[in-house]
Order: structure tokens, then C-alpha cells, then sequence
């Protein structure tokens, strides 16, 4: 089934998680929408420095954001409610994962590189 997957970081340098990670959600057909700091694309996907407008909801949110970054985006995701979030290796954050339980929102501490790979996606 394909998913809008928001990953939160994404990265124009290929030796990046996020980059790898875009192009992986692309491969098995889901379609990233991509937000992040720096760089103008991926695969010809634009990297967004906000949400984009008519985004109100992502199947998955995936983060590849350092905790201490992520506050900014705190009200964003918990707006959005997405069916999940996916917190990358490096990324896990108790104060937002608390935010994630007390709206209902499931979350997970996992690679979505493995888990698309390995069909638990």
C-alpha cells in the first residue's frame, strides 16, 4: 500500500539517512514529501523548509532530526496527526513521544531503511 510519508530532515547529501531513505520510500512506491533545512531536491522531489501548503496529513511522519531540533516541529506533527511516527536511529525523543501518547498518536523507534527492506514497512 502506498503511503505520504513526511520525512522531517531530509538531506540532498546522499551520504545522508534521509536521502537514502527518500529514495528508498520511492523504490517501493510511496510518495515522500520532503522538509529540511538545506538543498533544493531529490530525484527531483523539492525539499521544502516548511510544511508545504495542502498538507494536512501524512500516512507516516519519519524524523531524521536531532532532538534538540525538533521542538519547532512539535505542534506541526501533533496538527497533522499521522497515522505514525517513525523515529530514526539518533532521533529519539521522550518529551515528544510522551506529546505522541497523550494525542493517540502510535510511534515507533526504528530504521525506515530496514523496515522498508524487510517488508514492515
Amino acid at each position: 500500500m502506498s503511503e505520504t510519508v513526511l520525512v522531517l530532515g531530509a538531506s540532498e547529501n546522499p551520504s545522508r539517512y534521509s536521502h537514502m531513505a527518500t529514495l528508498m520510500l520511492l523504490e517501493y512506491g510511496h510518495t515522500p514529501v520532503l522538509v529540511g533545512k538545506t538543498g533544493t531536491q531529490i530525484k527531483g522531489i523539492p525539499i521544502h523548509r516548511d510544511i508545504p501548503d495542502g498538507l494536512n496529513s501524512a500516512d507516516t511522519v519519519t524524523l531524521y532530526l536531532n532532538p534538540m531540533h525538533q521542538q519547532a516541529w512539535y505542534e506541526t506533527i501533533l496538527a497533522m496527526k499521522p497515522g505514525r511516527v517513525i523515529f530514526n536511529p539518533g532521533t529519539e525523543n521522550p518529551e515528544l513521544m510522551e506529546m505522541l501518547d497523550a494525542a493517540g498518536i502510535p510511534y515507533l523507534e526504528a530504521c525506515t531503511l530496514v523496515m522498508l527492506r524487510a517488508g514492515q514497512f
